[in-house]
């Protein structure tokens, strides 16, 4: 912990009442409960404060919680919502919390409402470390497709209580990287049994009935994108800020297909997702990282197929409300700082994500272990995810192979559209088709 993010109360002089209470409490539990636990940890842990953290059940992770909270004495108060709902709240309720884990396509409906506070760099200890795609948008030098929110567009604010975004590099974050990744589509190869190449296969014939697309609007509507352009039906100019006209084009196409019988299921659901697929009722699908990692922790084949048109990619982050101050605000910095200080980074990359600073989570990480999920490599041995379950066996390589193959091949990022209203009309037609 640095001097910077120590405890508020750490350098109060003796004559400070409160403390010298605590202290004498401690004394009358009998010199063991001194000796076994020590009077200061206890005093300082007094002095430290709740974080609600506001996110989707998806990232509050117990074992994260548990750990910040040995580490630094400050716990976590995990409030889980919808995606959509973290959106409300951060607009409607800033004060309902202390710590938002969000999506970087949903800052463009939270920065303009001044709910956010600009998060200084300057008191990220590894902020300088925050992986490029993020800050310049490109991997091992090179640019990556921005179509959509591309974090870049969107993660630096021109100052600590600005309501619009930076062009260019600047103190001030939005939000601070959690996890990203680059989704595709999953595949069951032992039914398949042939090479899948290309977005175009999700609607191939082939597998009517057994076919599957995600059922939340602003991402499904990305997937079908990526099929209309790979089946050479449309090129756009951004396949996460349609036109009505493209919206009306990849919706007639998805309606189709679903009354030529195409689709087993449309799925909201990660344990769906993953039901579907370990069932075999379904053999290709709209798929996240975490669930084809599920599938195979039932021992079943599955695959997260690297296509030649790219990923679609998407990204979370932590952001702080505006009205956070004091005690509090010390302490958010001080889980941002704990957050990207290794121990995190490499429980999330153990579970297929990647995280924001690579060095501090590859020092926390077996040299077998970093050369399987982050460079491709074949599994030295049995690679475990953070529960000790086995999930891929030795001498098996990561889909999609190293960081910079994955993450060099995005084509768009998860967004909101500028129509995004007309767009969820029209997929909800689809859905009811």
């Amino acid at each position: 912990m640095s001097d910077s993010q120590s405890s508020p109360k750490a350098d109060v002089p003796k004559t400070d009442l409160s403390e010298t209470a605590v202290q004498r409490r401690s004394l009358l539990k009998g010199t063991a409960g001194i000796l076994a636990a020590g009077v200061f940890p206890a005093v300082h842990a007094q002095d430290k404060p709740v974080l609600r953290y506001l996110g989707t059940a998806v990232n509050q992770d117990k074992a994260i919680a548990e750990k910040f909270k040995a580490d630094t004495g400050i716990t976590l108060q995990y409030v889980a919502v919808t995606t959509d709902d973290v959106t409300k709240r951060a607009v409607t309720a800033p004060n309902s919390f202390d710590l938002i884990d969000t999506e970087y396509f949903s800052l463009k409906k939270i920065v303009p409402t001044g709910n956010l506070k600009g998060i200084s760099t300057k008191r990220v200890k590894n902020a300088d470390k925050i992986t490029s795609l993020f800050t310049t948008g490109t991997v091992a030098g090179k640019l990556v497709g921005d179509q959509g929110t591309a974090p870049k567009k969107v993660i630096f604010l021109e100052g600590e209580k600005s309501k619009v975004f930076a062009k260019a590099p600047t103190e001030w974050m939005s939000l601070i990287p959690t996890t990203y990744n680059a989704d595709t589509l999953g595949i069951r190869p032992d039914l398949i049994k042939r090479p899948i190449s290309s977005w175009a296969e999700l609607l191939n014939p082939e597998f009517k009935g057994k076919a599957a697309i995600l059922n939340i609007p602003s991402i499904g509507i990305m997937d079908a994108a990526m099929v209309v352009e790979a089946k050479g039906i449309h090129k756009y100019a951004d396949k996460g800020n349609m036109t009505k006209a493209e919206i009306d084009l990849t919706i007639k196409t998805l309606i189709e297909a679903k009354k030529a019988g195409q689709f087993r299921a449309l799925w909201k659901d990660f344990n769906e997702s993953v039901n579907l697929m370990a069932s075999g009722e379904v053999v290709i699908q709209s798929m996240w990282s975490p669930a084809v990692t599920a599938v195979r922790g039932k021992g079943i084949d599955c695959v997260f197929q690297p296509l030649k048109e790219g990923y679609r990619a998407w990204a979370s982050g932590f952001g702080l409300p505006a009205t956070l101050s004091g005690a509090k605000l010390d302490a958010a910095y001080e889980f941002i700082n704990w957050f990207l200080d290794g121990w995190a980074g490499a429980y999330l990359n153990r579970q297929g994500y990647y995280s924001a600073v690579l060095e501090t989570a590859k020092a926390k990480m077996e040299a077998y272990e970093w050369a399987y999920w982050m460079e491709g490599k074949a599994a030295a041995q049995d690679i475990k995810n953070p529960h000790g379950e086995v999930i891929a066996k030795a001498g098996s390589v990561r889909d999609g192979g190293s960081y910079e193959q994955r993450m060099g091949g995005i084509a768009c990022w998860n967004a909101v559209m500028d129509e995004n209203e007309y767009m969820v009309r029209k997929w909800n037609e689809f859905v009811a088709a």
